[in-house]
């Protein structure tokens, strides 16, 4: 396994201590070994949309979670298959799936959908008022000066 040593790049970084975390997910490499197949589309300028290639599977064997900063989307196959059916050839791969993508903090799942063995889900980035470009306001003996990229003389 591969390691990465990011401590260059976080000695003079705050609030990135999720970086690391990322760094090993994504040396670990596809588990699911591409299972089902999705697109990942950018829809706006703040809007994405997750698709996923789940022939075979109804609404009911699909589940959709969201815990921490983790999308996770599951498929069971429902155990309804009878005896009585022989396959020649069994070529859609309705196979029990487990699959995470990893969110940003402002990104939150919106909706979702299923139709024609696509399951489509909603993102878009909500990014805090707190978290938001704002001015900074310095008190002063000559009175505020407000910070916006140069210093305005009071």
């Amino acid at each position: 396994m591969r390691t990465f040593d990011l401590t260059p790049l976080l000695r003079s970084s705050i609030g990135f201590e999720n970086l690391s975390r990322l760094a090993e997910f994504a040396a670990r490499g596809d588990e699911g070994g591409g299972y089902p197949p999705y697109n990942i589309e950018k829809t706006g300028d703040n809007a994405y949309r997750i698709q996923m290639a789940v022939a075979g599977f109804a609404e009911s064997e699909l589940d959709i979670t969201v815990q921490e900063n983790t999308l996770i989307v599951t498929g069971k196959t429902a155990e309804t298959e009878n005896g009585d059916r022989q396959f020649l050839h069994r070529g859609i791969a309705k196979r029990a799936f487990e699959r995470r993508f990893q969110l940003a903090d402002v990104i939150k799942v919106t909706g979702a959908n299923y139709e024609h063995g696509l399951l489509n889900i909603d993102l878009v980035r909500e990014i805090p008022e707190e978290k938001k470009p704002r001015k900074v306001v310095i008190g002063g003996q000559s009175g505020p000066q407000v910070i916006e990229g140069k210093r305005e003389a009071a």
